[in-house]
Parts: C-alpha cells; sequence; structure tokens
C-alpha cells in the first residue's frame, strides 16, 4: 500500500479490481475541510482515461510490475513487435496500450516492457531519444536559440517546437516525458 503523497505520474495502481497508470495528480487544499487528491488514470486493459477523487489519507495499493529489456523491432497496425533482450523472445502489444509512447519509437530502440501477471501492459521510453527532422521552415542566418522556436516534423510523425537554427536532417535530442527539444546532437 502506498499514501496518495507517494503517487506521481506513471505508477500503476490496482483501484477497484482494475489496473490503472496515473497519468496526472493534483493535491487540492480548500479553505475549509481536509485535503483532497485528483488523478487522472488510464485504465491499462481498456484504455479509457478516467479523473477520480480522493482524501488526501487514502491508501492505494502498487500494481507489481515485471520490467524486461526490450527492442522495439516493428509495428504492423495496432500491434507493436518487441523483442526480449535476454531470451530473444517476441511480444506483441496493442496499440491502444502504448499510448503516446508511440510518437517517439524507432527500429531497434531499446526500452523496458512492463508484464503484469505475465501479460504486455505497456512500455517505458527512455528519458530522451535521438530523432531526425523530417520537415521544418528554413533557418536564417542570425537566428539563435533563445530567440523563439518553428514548429519540426520528426521522423517518427510527431511535431514539436524547436529552434530557428535547425533544418532538415538535423539531429535532435527530445524529452519523453513533456515531448520538448533538448538539444541538437
Amino acid at each position: 500500500m502506498i499514501d496518495a503523497g507517494e503517487l506521481k505520474k506513471g505508477i500503476t495502481i490496482v483501484l477497484d479490481g482494475q489496473l490503472y497508470q496515473v497519468l496526472d495528480y493534483q493535491h487540492i487544499k480548500m479553505g475549509r475541510g481536509s485535503a483532497q487528491i485528483r488523478i487522472r488514470l488510464r485504465d491499462v486493459k481498456a484504455g479509457h482515461i478516467v479523473e477520480k477523487s480522493f482524501q488526501a489519507s487514502e491508501k492505494f495499493s502498487k500494481a507489481f510490475l515485471e520490467r524486461r529489456q526490450v527492442q522495439f523491432l516493428y509495428n504492423d497496425g495496432n500491434l507493436y513487435h518487441f523483442m526480449d533482450n535476454q531470451n530473444y523472445e517476441q511480444m506483441a502489444v496493442d496499440k491502444g496500450l502504448m499510448g503516446d509512447t508511440t510518437n517517439y519509437l524507432k527500429e531497434n530502440m531499446n526500452m523496458e516492457l512492463l508484464i503484469h501477471k505475465g501479460v504486455p501492459i505497456g512500455v517505458e521510453l527512455p528519458i530522451s531519444v535521438e530523432l531526425k527532422i523530417a520537415e521544418t521552415g528554413p533557418g536564417f542566418k542570425g537566428n539563435t536559440a533563445s530567440a523563439g522556436g518553428k514548429p519540426a516534423k520528426l521522423e517518427t510523425g510527431i511535431t514539436i517546437q524547436v529552434p530557428f537554427f535547425l533544418n532538415v536532417g538535423d539531429t535532435i535530442k527530445v524529452d519523453t516525458r513533456t515531448g520538448q527539444y533538448l538539444e541538437r546532437v
């Protein structure tokens, strides 16, 4: 059991017999009365998102997840295929369980596969990934990193804001937690 204060983004809990992943967490203190927490949860099996409120004194049951080092192989529509780095066993994960992690997946990329009771339920990406810029506007002489940004479509299809000096073909580092540009590689 974990306290409400120990909840954070990414933790998986068991609530009413269902497996939920915490997407967002807010601590709310009204003028009178006890503090409450508001949590955005994603149902791991069904994929839908719910918001629930609890008293700050509430305790939650943390789900036991097995973590395996895997390599992303390919996707064929609704299934994403991974290979276990230890025993070379291949596993498939449904697109609905992947969430927004699909925005950062490249072939042969290493990450952790999360497994609950023998069933793959999702992946945990590294904190940052290196991606190439596929499309962006032109960079002009004199543009600096701190003067603003422009949209850039990356090789995986996601569009993020990047500094003006970057061009098509440049490789950049992107934070997978926030989806923001970190640096040029």
